[in-house]
């Protein structure tokens, strides 16, 4: 069986495991988690970086530190994981939905300033697959407007626009490490600050509330509650797994990205006679190859495709409902303007096995099926 996804490892990870153990510190904010903050704020130039118990605790201090509050709305796109939803609907703001790009399936930049009103108070915009939103648009939209803008980079470590790093561009911006993601702790997460003054405020939030990292560093000499937080602060033998693997990011993004453009190149053939579509990067986007996905005819096909798949060993997988469409969305979001892709293309998207140490023999089994699946049907 080719499973769709094999969490990394890289071999060092029990190790690491096993030094914090033996250093009797298995809480969080250890070596490991430093090791972990620092290797992102160099890679990145952001000026601080905060491991998080996930990416969606990341997004709710985010929420906290942009002040979202209860009749707020927050423009994203529909078609995304509900956590980019839920850290703000946590908070008593409506998502305001609007379409997205077909050829990125990111959120239309185009459509963003309509859909903004006197209570919007931030962007999110969701990096898909890795690759940049266009940012430089999304950008202008908020300084003109005064808004935040909360990048959703859980798909994007490793990824750039314009050269800068996913989830530096905006206020705040938010990974994943989540054992779907390039790199992972099995669950966790970090929260990317831009500012540097609102760097303590953020530590505060992710210790419970109170001035624990200062008392730490020895800049004050007890620690107390000094305002609202929560507990966001990961285990230090999670920060040991993903320390195996940030050290060898290079390894696992050229694997990657080699596994990426055998796909890429074994599919132009059928996408060149029009039976499926290929992801499109644009010029100024760098992405990490987090996934690779086709995109057929219609729902129809790609259900008939993926029983096909499974019933040759190989697991292959639709994503996101779009939130609009779900219980949750309707009670606490709306969207605006038309629904012209959003609904159409998440029906089309198929995602193939993709995973750090995918061989190249499974992945000439992949396509190979693919390819025999659509000659079948003529």
């Amino acid at each position: 069986m080719i499973n769709f996804n094999v969490p990394p490892y890289i071999g060092k990870e029990k190790e690491y495991i096993e030094e914090a153990i033996n250093n009797h510190k298995i809480c969080g904010d250890g070596v490991f988690t430093k090791k972990c903050s620092a290797w992102l704020e160099e890679k990145t130039n952001t000026s601080k970086a905060l491991l998080t118990t996930s990416c969606t605790h990341a997004t709710e201090m985010a929420a906290l530190l942009c002040n979202i509050q209860s009749g707020d709305e927050v423009i994203m796109p529909s078609y995304t994981f509900v956590s980019t939803a839920d850290a703000f609907v946590l908070r008593g703001a409506k998502a305001v939905f609007v379409d997205i790009r077909p050829d990125t399936m990111n959120i239309d930049e185009k459509l963003i300033e309509d859909a903004i009103t006197k209570k919007t108070k931030a962007i999110v915009p969701v990096h898909y697959a890795g690759v940049a939103c266009e940012m430089d648009t999304i950008m202008d939209i908020a300084k003109h407007h005064n808004l935040y803008v909360i990048e959703d980079a859980a798909q994007g470590v490793m990824s750039t626009y314009k050269g800068q790093a996913l989830g530096t561009i905006g206020d705040y911006g938010c990974y994943s490490f989540h054992e779907t993601k390039n790199y992972s702790m099995g669950e966790g997460g970090a929260l990317l600050i831009k500012d540097i003054a609102n760097a303590e405020t953020a530590e505060i939030i992710r210790e419970k509330g109170t001035n624990r990292s200062k008392f730490f560093r020895g800049q004050i000499d007890k620690y107390t509650w000094v305002k609202a937080g929560s507990s966001y602060l990961p285990s230090e033998l999670n920060a040991a797994y993903l320390w195996a693997q940030l050290s060898e990011a290079d390894t696992i993004n050229n694997d990657r990205l080699s596994s990426w453009n055998r796909y890429y190149e074994g599919f132009k053939d059928l996408a060149k006679e029009g039976y499926i579509e290929l992801p499109f990067v644009p010029e100024e986007c760098v992405h990490n190859a987090h996934m690779f996905y086709i995109k057929t005819r219609d729902l129809e096909e790609r259900t008939k495709l993926i029983e096909f798949l499974k019933a040759n060993e190989i697991g292959a997988v639709f994503h996101y409902i779009p939130l609009h469409s779900a219980p949750a969305g309707v009670k606490y979001g709306r969207f605006h303007g038309e629904d012209k892709y959003t609904t159409k293309e998440s029906e089309r998207l198929l995602r193939l096995p993709m995973y750090y140490g995918l061989s190249v023999e499974e992945q000439e089994k992949v396509i190979s099926k693919v390819i025999e699946f659509y000659n079948n049907r003529g």
